[in-house]
């Protein structure tokens, strides 16, 4: 029987990449138009107007904070409205070009490691990536230490935590980094072919580093200022979040970018075929900052959050093993967060760069698409964007301790955490706009595979025949696990259907002992109410 069963699972799983390959061969030449001459229009206005009005305001008061002690103490008089501060204008916390150096510094380290990223993945790709996964988790290990020893028991408390959680997420995805690298050499592969979507990343890099110099100015000038304590952090809090969607938006115009090369690149078999369109780079860059530009700063809101919290529970499932409780329970969490990513995922950058559509849609197509092909399995196996943010997240460590150092030889109290956390994070969005060009090379290769597998047979065809073993792989091992839970709930169901019966013959005969007894004392009751006339006779006489 379980041969059988394990028989019709290999035939169900060849059957689907047939079907894929098939279908690629019935397409044939006939979509090669696919991502040429497609009419495209606006999408998402909203959140493209959200975001410009958003980035003005900031600019404003960013200037505004900088400048109110910048060379001078309070310039705009705002020491007036922090009646509640305990600390006065003459004993304040410096100056803005005190602390701007330091941020600086934390730009350029992370600019720096960037550009070094990028150089070295050509030549030592699965080096520095297996560096970077092991030694992220001992480097927020000393950090922790550190800050334990600073007394600073907070960070140092959160840095241990994040050591920890590092640590349990490489142990449960440790058997998927051997495919999970080979997939990242090819992407390097992809992109150090392209020299220009190259050269899109180092600008990119400079036009962030440009905006973090104006931002930086105005976190310099909230850390001098003489807002109390728990107001400063707030408003670097506030600042951050900022940071954050920007570097975000970058991010993913980058992406967006990227994506579409390699996707023309592909479909026309090679950047020097005759097909390809003219200046496609410039194409895909003039529809990605207008028309597509809406869409990009929409998904850039969740995209981030959803997919590290996707990770974690797709980590933390798979070494759950057979506690019913904990697994319905992280079963639930993981059924929501599925729905979330079918309308917020990174596929869609890929969507809208090649078929210019509105990002949700883009989103539930390129979902759609991986479900009908079965490429979900390989998604689904695949951490190279969990690998990518190891690196991201080093190299804001990075930043983010060398400006720390800086700030703690110079001053030895709380503005040492607010500018090494807030320049931890400068250092991580320019890191990861250098690793953005690997990642959308990946999801590229993914969508290409989905939608026309013979293009990437074209492309590289042992990558091919590997990435069909794989997905042969994982469909057979969905399909025994789909098995081993049926069997399992079928387990569980007999289990509660017998303590069930159990329980309701226990109840049954409880109450049939209580109506025997609740007769009983009828009867007796009855038989002393018929007496009673003869008790009162008797007392009479």
């Amino acid at each position: 029987m379980n041969d059988s069963h394990s028989s019709s699972s290999d035939s169900a799983s060849m059957a689907a990449i047939d079907q894929n390959v098939g279908r690629s061969r019935r397409s044939g030449s006939g979509d090669q138009t696919l991502a040429t001459d497609i009419p495209r229009h606006w999408h998402d206005i909203f959140w493209l107007g959200v975001f410009l009005f958003h980035l003005m305001g900031l600019a404003l008061a960013l200037a505004v904070l900088g400048l109110n002690r910048f060379t001078k103490s309070d310039r705009f008089n705002f020491d007036r409205y922090t009646s509640n501060t305990t600390i006065t204008v003459e004993n304040g916390h410096g100056l803005t070009e005190d602390y701007w150096p330091m941020y600086g510094l934390g730009g350029g380290v992370g600019t720096l490691l960037g550009w070094a990223w990028l150089l070295l993945l050509g030549s030592q790709a699965n080096h520095m990536m297996k560096i970077s996964v092991h030694i992220l988790t001992t480097y927020l290990a000393v950090v922790s230490v550190l800050c334990f020893w600073s007394e600073q028991i907070f960070w140092g408390v959160t840095f241990a935590t994040g050591a920890a959680l590092q640590f349990l997420y490489v142990i449960s995805v440790i058997d998927r980094l051997p495919f999970t690298m080979l997939v990242l050499q090819k992407a390097v592969k992809m992109v150090w072919s392209l020299p220009e979507v190259m050269r899109v990343s180092y600008a990119f890099m400079l036009v962030m580093l440009l905006w973090m110099g104006l931002w930086s100015f105005g976190a310099a000038g909230v850390v001098a200022s003489t807002i109390n304590l728990s107001g400063r952090w707030w408003l670097l809090v506030v600042l951050s979040l900022s940071l954050f969607w920007t570097g975000a938006v970058l991010c993913n115009t980058v992406h967006v970018i990227v994506s579409g090369m390699v996707f023309l690149v592909l479909i026309h078999g090679g950047r020097e075929a005759a097909s390809m369109p003219a200046n496609p780079l410039m194409k895909s860059l003039r529809y990605s900052v207008t028309k597509s530009f809406g869409s990009i700063c929409y998904g850039s809101l969740f995209t981030a959050a959803i997919r590290t919290l996707r990770w974690e529970i797709r980590g933390l499932r798979s070494k759950i093993g057979k506690n019913e409780c904990l697994l319905c329970c992280v079963d639930f969490l993981f059924h929501l967060v599925e729905t979330l990513v079918r309308f917020f995922n990174k596929y869609a950058y890929v969507q809208i760069a090649v078929h210019g559509k509105s990002f949700n849609r883009s989103a539930r197509d390129a979902w759609e698409l991986f479900q009908s092909t079965g490429v979900e399995a390989l998604v689904a196996y695949d951490c190279s964007g969990a690998v990518l943010l190891m690196v991201t997240i080093l190299g804001g460590l990075i930043s983010g301790t060398c400006s720390g150092v800086w700030t703690h030889i110079k001053w030895n109290d709380d503005r040492v955490t607010m500018v090494g956390s807030t320049a931890m994070l400068m250092g991580m969005v320019l890191v990861g706009l250098a690793m953005v060009a690997v990642e959308s090379a990946v999801t590229s290769i993914y969508i290409c595979y989905a939608e026309d597998p013979l293009l990437i047979h074209r492309w590289d065809a042992e990558f091919f025949n590997q990435l069909s073993e794989a997905l042969h792989q994982r469909l057979q091992h969905r399909s025994s696990r789909a098995r081993e839970v049926s069997v399992h709930i079928l387990e569980l169901k007999t289990w509660w259907a017998d303590k069930l019966q159990a329980l309701l013959w226990a109840f049954t005969n409880v109450n049939r002992h209580f109506f025997k007894a609740l007769l009983m004392g009828y009867k007796k009751w009855r038989s002393l109410a018929s007496s009673f006339p003869d008790l009162i006779l008797l007392a009479d006489c």
